[in-house]
């Protein structure tokens, strides 16, 4: 059997799988399809200190080749994730990583000050794409300034890794990679949703509550993969890819592109087990031909053109 553990800076998950944060709850929703611990981890729904109900609907529609959410950061809040949601998480010894998200820097910082003293907590997750309501509302993740800035303030409140959430929206995305390595992060995830939008043409209205969502699924795939492809040759730290991942086919892009590890995010919402089914295939893939995980990650920028 061919060795499918992969290391994503100081933290080894089992496989290179993991669920992208927000499309698989808090991991216990999909207990009852299969064992979720058998997945390399999984990425909480995003956290904020207080609980949040989000947008009001209709807030999710679907649309060729994906799907746009504008959900809005719906979530129990962190003091509920922990007292009632991880220690189930714990029990089954599921690889959790907790994506946190604020609109102050000092915000992110609470939040990472009491996940640290949780145990079953092995990273923490930025998600950057959200405005700083003290640099007039300007999101962390276009700026290098910003998320060097709240990176670095959370790394110095947690002893967790620490991975960052690109947004593909910054102008220089380059930069705010290189800022956030430079500030401290353990590894970059790559790429967060693409806002658009969609209009009932019968009820001539837009579709969305909110108008614009994010765009995820399977039309965002090559967009993701260029990016990984960038980030990889950008930092030195692990890149940990996301954008329409559904099969392990599609997986297998993003490792030989040079990703350590993947997010299945969209595709759980149309078929619950897609991310152990993506686990299995690339394990199947690499016993087929004899090939460790590690022999697979950025084979393709140095193999010749087909």
């Amino acid at each position: 059997m061919t060795h499918q553990a992969v290391r994503v800076g100081s933290l080894t998950l089992k496989n290179p799988v993991l669920t992208a944060s927000g499309t698989f709850g808090y991991g216990l929703e999909f207990a009852p399809f299969f064992d979720i611990e058998d997945l390399g981890g999984i990425c909480t729904k995003g956290l904020s200190l207080a609980p949040r109900p989000g947008n009001p609907p209709p807030r999710i529609c679907e649309t060729p080749a994906g799907m746009l959410n504008a959900i809005g950061l719906a979530n129990v809040g962190v003091e509920a994730f922990c007292t009632e949601k991880l220690p189930l998480l714990r029990e089954r010894g599921v690889t959790v990583i907790a994506n946190i998200f604020a609109s102050s820097i000092d915000d992110f910082v609470t939040l990472a000050n009491r996940l640290d003293r949780e145990p079953g907590i092995h990273a923490i997750e930025l998600n950057v794409s959200c405005p700083n309501v003290k640099t007039g509302g300007i999101e962390f993740g276009r700026d290098p300034h910003l998320s060097g800035e709240v990176t670095a303030a959370v790394r110095a409140a947690t002893r967790l890794p620490l991975w960052v959430k690109m947004s593909p929206e910054a102008a220089d995305l380059a930069a705010v990679a290189r800022a956030c390595q430079d500030a401290g992060a353990d590894a970059l995830t790559a790429i967060n949703t693409i806002r658009g939008m969609a209009i009932d043409p019968e009820r001539m209205c837009v579709r969305l509550a909110n108008r614009t969502g994010g765009l995820s699924g399977p039309a965002i795939r090559p967009i993701a993969l260029r990016i990984v492809w960038d980030l990889v040759g950008l930092v030195d730290i692990p890149v940990i890819a996301i954008g329409g991942i559904a099969t392990a086919a599609d997986a297998l892009q993003f490792l030989l592109a040079g990703a350590h590890a993947v997010q299945v995010g969209t595709a759980s919402f149309s078929d619950p087990v897609a991310p152990l089914t993506v686990a299995q295939g690339i394990r199947a893939f690499c016993e087929h031909r004899g090939l460790s995980i590690d022999d697979l990650i950025g084979r393709a920028r140095t193999s010749a053109t087909s």
